[in-house]
């Protein structure tokens, strides 16, 4: 082949084929060419609501069968028991009175055409089906889903579907939806707080986290991503507002010992956004940033950094999915970038500081499930 079909750096989300009750609509292209695309997760703020979208156990809820209708006054009704099927004819195998055989005894059923002037058919007509153009306009894509549910249940991410490895970010991975899923369930934790999010991606997490907290951070690296983020806070201004929290996004590269002040650089920090930051920031975040040990290491290092400059207590939640693949290194199914995640856990509980320490906790994947994902045993 002259023409490369795939390419190996190639990755690819799959929560776009499991989420329910959402749509994935193009809407744009990026400043990268890239295709981007706009989905709604529902919120499922209440029990009902859970009940319905099948959240308790990832199922999906039934749809009833539709009831059959019962025959109006003009129909032809069979009695219960007579042995008439449904269309009048006898199921006993006997053919009615005037029923007419052919050659081979069978019934011989004539059909004609509809004369015009026949009357009309008791039961409603049938819908008449046209071919209709669709077309998309910008404020199309910021209706409140077009009836799927109302704009307080519903968050809409603008995002990519498939990017080369340093891209993903402007992806939707399912970490981040079990990181906002926990940010749900503890807004408690989150009341009021000033929280910094490592990593944040397309800014699901932060937009949640936002619905509670007083101020969010969110933080990334890339000038296109980061207006993408800055876009689905725009997207998602009914969700925050209600709250009263603020979003902040801004440029955190977690090889840069310092934080970027220049004012000519996109989305670079103030010095009262650090003063901030470091006299207020009680709570860290960062979901699914553990697929490159580089990256991983980066990120510890960062969250280390960080530690020693915030003038308060915090705690760092973390939301990882454990990927297995098969390597020849190991001629078994290993999950290696999971397992240097572990390590680094180990050596922040052994590290001896005269200032600070780490305690490190498990947290289950069992709590109640308030957004609409499919919940893995891998998160």
């Amino acid at each position: 082949m002259d023409e490369v079909t795939f390419k190996s750096d190639t990755v690819l989300s799959d929560v776009h084929l499991y989420t329910p009750n959402h749509r994935h609509l193009m809407v744009r292209l990026n400043g990268m060419g890239q295709p981007v695309f706009l989905s709604q997760f529902k919120l499922l703020w209440t029990r009902d609501a859970q009940t319905d979208s099948g959240a308790a156990g990832g199922g999906h809820s039934a749809v009833p069968a539709e009831e059959m209708p019962t025959p109006g006054p003009g129909s032809a009704g069979c009695p219960r028991g007579s042995g008439c099927g449904a269309d009048g004819t006898d199921t006993t195998g006997r053919a009615g009175p005037g029923a007419q055989l052919d050659e081979d005894g069978d019934l011989d059923v004539e059909r004609r055409p509809r004369a015009a002037s026949d009357p009309e058919p008791a039961g409603p007509p049938r819908d008449k089906v046209h071919p209709m153009i669709l077309t998309q306009e910008e404020e199309d894509t910021l209706a409140d889903g077009a009836g799927e549910g109302r704009p307080q249940d519903i968050i809409r991410i603008e995002h990519t579907m498939a990017t080369p490895l340093e891209d993903v970010g402007k992806q939707v991975w399912r970490g981040a939806l079990l990181l906002a899923d926990y940010i749900l369930f503890q807004r408690d934790l989150f009341q009021g707080r000033t929280v910094l999010e490592l990593g944040a991606g397309t800014g699901l997490a932060s937009i949640v986290a936002a619905t509670v907290a007083r101020t969010v951070y969110c933080t990334d690296v890339g000038a296109d991503l980061l207006a993408m983020c800055q876009r689905n806070i725009a997207l998602n201004g009914h969700l925050t507002a209600a709250g009263g929290g603020v979003i902040k996004v801004k440029e955190l590269d977690w090889l840069q010992d310092d934080l970027c002040t220049d004012p000519e650089v996109p989305f670079s920090w103030s010095q009262e956004d650090i003063s901030d930051l470091y006299s207020h920031t009680t709570i860290l975040l960062a979901a699914e940033v553990f697929y490159d040990d580089d990256l991983t290491d980066a990120l510890f290092t960062t969250l280390s950094r960080l530690a020693h400059k915030l003038k308060n207590a915090c705690t760092a939640i973390l939301s990882v999915e454990k990927r297995l693949n098969f390597t020849l290194r190991h001629l078994d199914v290993t999950c290696e970038a999971y397992e240097h995640f572990r390590s680094w856990l180990q050596r922040l509980e052994k590290r001896a500081d005269s200032r600070l320490r780490f305690a490190v906790e498990p947290v289950e994947a069992s709590f109640p499930q308030l957004l609409a994902y499919e919940r893995t045993r891998q998160l």
